[in-house]
């Protein structure tokens, strides 16, 4: 078994350190030792090379063939060293393989537009691009960031937030002018709604249970499909689903579609409902819950690689989240 020698580095940064300054005095100083402490890692050193590295019968300090080697090597794996320390400790220039985990709406419409600009500034730096709406493991599929809709509740996490968008439930002016359009919460238990084919944290839609506008107009008695909660004065509502979808921007299709009706954030449809594809509903008994948009990565007990920190502050410094 080979032995663990830990004052390696130790004696060939010293030995380096004399040679460089020039006396075994002056490297005393820097390393606040005394002289002749300095001289016995160098003779250390020498004894466990077998070979002198400097001579000492003169008053300069003169190395040896073998020193002069020594010097010279010992000199170029410090250097590697260092630079080793400042990439892991993220100090150094961003450079590697950055994988990059996205809900499919942020994705498209921020991320991926993005990436060309920061490829430009870490030409260093490559790029695997994955987007998805379904929440993945970061270390199971090995991804450095990910950004992520909602409440966050894997501890070993950091989490930078990006923006907040505001929640509608919107359909299609052809599904309204086929269905209707509904006044009231309760009404919407006979439309067809669009839901999603993962777990959510909330599994329905929540409203006011009473409107904005007027408060002293109530919602009717709770019906099937409708939880009433009387703490936060929210109903939340379970249409029923003729289609569900793995993701956010699948489900825009299909409420562009005329499919049914969506509750999508205002972020992913801003441009429909400016545009007239998308109507929004019950807006006076929209709750006005917002979701949190964050980049999250994997970064407690230690620094992060210096191309998680390019990318995430490169996410923050350019991400605008409107609605």
């Amino acid at each position: 078994m080979p032995r663990l020698d830990t004052n390696r580095a130790a004696e060939m940064e010293v030995f380096v350190r004399v040679v460089s300054l020039g006396g075994f005095s002056a490297a005393a100083r820097e390393f606040r030792l005394t002289p002749s402490g300095v001289s016995k890692l160098v003779s250390r050193l020498e004894s466990r090379l077998g070979s002198r590295l400097v001579n000492r019968s003169t008053r300069k300090l003169q190395l040896t063939a073998e020193g002069e080697a020594f010097y010279q090597r010992a000199t170029r794996i410090l250097s590697d060293m260092e630079e080793a320390e400042r990439e892991a400790a993220g100090g150094a220039a961003p450079r590697g393989h950055l994988r990059i985990n996205t809900n499919i709406p942020v994705g498209m419409r921020l991320i991926v537009p993005l990436l060309p600009a920061f490829l430009e500034q870490n030409p260093d730096v490559t790029l695997d691009v994955v987007l998805t709406d379904t929440v993945v493991d970061l270390m199971q599929e090995r991804a450095d960031v990910a950004i992520r809709f909602g409440p966050l509740r894997d501890s070993r996490l950091v989490a930078r937030k990006l923006g907040s968008t505001r929640m509608s439930v919107v359909a299609s002016p052809a599904y309204l002018a086929r269905r209707g359009t509904p006044s009231a919460p309760t009404e919407l238990t006979a439309h067809r709604g669009i839901g999603w084919t993962f777990s959510r944290t909330l599994s329905g839609w929540p409203f006011r249970s009473r409107p904005v506008a007027t408060s002293t107009d109530a919602v009717a008695s709770t019906a099937p499909g409708m939880a009433a909660s009387t703490a936060t004065g929210t109903v939340v509502i379970v249409p029923p689903a003729v289609v569900r979808a793995s993701d956010g921007e699948a489900a825009r299709q299909l409420a562009l579609g005329g499919a049914g009706m969506a509750r999508l954030s205002r972020f992913h449809v801003g441009a429909d409902l400016a545009a007239g594809h998308l109507v929004p509903l019950l807006e006076k008994f929209n709750p006005g819950d917002r979701e949190d948009i964050h980049a999250v990565f994997l970064g407690r007990g230690g620094p992060l690689p210096a191309r998680v920190r390019a990318f995430v502050d490169f996410l923050a410094e350019r991400v605008r989240v409107e609605g």
